[in-house]
């Protein structure tokens, strides 16, 4: 399949750098300069005459304006399908590689907008889902149970009307709200391709039976199920538009719009993630974001504690730890340094012998023993540019590879 050309409507400029740039120099108007400050993706920071130093701020994503679109991508190039991967899994354990599938294209916005199109498109062939939802209101007539506690607080002594909940075959379901949203959110999306902008708003037009989400709060729950199988690619996809994607009309109704990701805080995630999964296939459990205790304390405010990404348990004992790094990479400053000195803080703190530290990127596995002590620390490079696929099969000989080093010392 032959990729859709570059779209952008006219007067929009398009800025790219990769997220380890150094920065640019250009020309901005303060309008959208605020706005991209207030991203978070990038700082604007003026030098006179109209000019502004652009400089990423360890985020990766796009930011629209009405005049330009700006884009930090990740290192190594990752598109947009792998983003989505990294993004999907963490959040939910059940995630097949193909849950989440993107139209690769040169422009995020474009690409967003396509696959979201795409893939509502097949989950409303039949048109919305139908499912049974709890209701609960005040009526003159029984229907369903009554609620004799609301009936009681409200309504002393008076039979009706009724405090009643019932449930009800209506289309006003988790599953078409999150995806209704998620279309009205890149339909508000400035210069987005018109063809692709009435396919979004026909596709919306047909959830109008499920209430718009309220601004700001959390997403409602969904399970995934046979039931809802062809909603599940939509849904994962609506679901990180919906927590990275941000559209806001400004004066005069001009929209900006910014989808903003903390690569930093996705690796971790999954990492954590991928290897509670692999860790499955072996004894113990793992915890992530286990917290421990380094110092000796008397007073809480004396405390120092670590936060490990993950941590794998035996018999209630810890045996081995696990540190995840997306900046990180084999012999730079930060992974022989700030990065074993963690390692090192985690062992101390939880009397295990071994950390892995994670980082992404190529590269070979590599074990640096710690002087003067019993710790090791395993530098273990996880290539994101792989296929999903294969990013998983490295994480599951991650296990294996950790686990077999707590048999052998176990042995030993």
């Amino acid at each position: 399949m032959v990729p859709p050309r570059p779209w952008h409507a006219p007067g929009v400029r398009h800025i790219v750098l990769d997220e380890q740039s150094r920065g640019v120099v250009e020309r901005l108007d303060p309008d959208t300069a605020a706005f991209l400050n207030s991203s978070g993706l990038a700082k604007a920071a003026p030098m006179g005459m109209g000019l502004y130093r652009i400089e990423p701020s360890g985020k990766v994503g796009s930011v629209r304006t009405p005049t330009v679109q700006f884009e930090v991508r990740p290192k190594d190039r990752l598109g947009l399908q792998r983003l989505l991967f990294l993004l999907s899994y963490a959040g939910d354990q059940g995630f097949r590689e193909d849950s989440v599938a993107a139209v690769e294209h040169q422009d995020l916005w474009s690409a967003l907008a396509e696959s979201l199109a795409q893939l509502a498109e097949r989950a409303l062939v039949r048109g919305p889902m139908q499912g049974y939802v709890n209701v609960e209101e005040s009526l003159r007539t029984v229907k369903g149970r009554i609620r004799i506690s609301e009936q009681i607080a409200r309504r002393p002594g008076l039979m009706v009307p009724l405090e009643v909940s019932y449930d009800e075959f209506s289309e006003d379901i988790a599953e078409n709200r999150i995806l209704r949203a998620a279309l009205a959110r890149m339909g508000q999306v400035p210069s987005v391709r018109p063809e692709v902008l009435s396919r979004l708003r026909r596709l919306g037009g047909k959830l109008d039976g499920a209430t718009p989400l309220v601004p700001g709060a959390p997403l409602p729950h969904w399970q995934a199920s046979r039931m809802n199988l062809r909603f599940h690619a939509a849904l994962r996809l609506a679901e990180v538009i919906l927590r990275n994607c941000s559209a806001e009309a400004g004066d005069g109704k001009q929209r900006s719009a910014a989808f903003v990701v903390d690569m930093s805080t996705v690796f971790k995630e999954f990492v954590g993630v991928a290897l509670r999964e692999a860790m499955r296939a072996h004894p113990g459990e793992t915890r992530m974001q286990y917290g421990a205790l380094l110092n000796e304390a008397v007073r809480d405010s004396d405390r120092i504690t670590v936060r490990p990404d993950a941590v794998h348990f035996l018999g209630g004992r810890p045996v081995v730890v696990y540190g995840a790094n997306y900046a990180a990479g084999p012999d730079t400053g930060a992974s022989l340094n700030a990065d074993h000195y963690r390692m090192l803080a985690y062992c101390t703190a939880l009397q295990v012998p071994t950390a892995w530290l994670v980082y992404a990127g190529p590269g070979e596995m590599k074990l640096r023993r710690i002087l003067n002590t019993d710790i090791d620390v395993v530098e273990y490079p996880l290539d994101l540019s792989k296929p999903p696929a294969e990013i998983l099969a490295s994480v599951a000989d991650l296990a294996q590879q950790s686990w077999g080093e707590v048999v052998r010392q176990a042995r030993g």
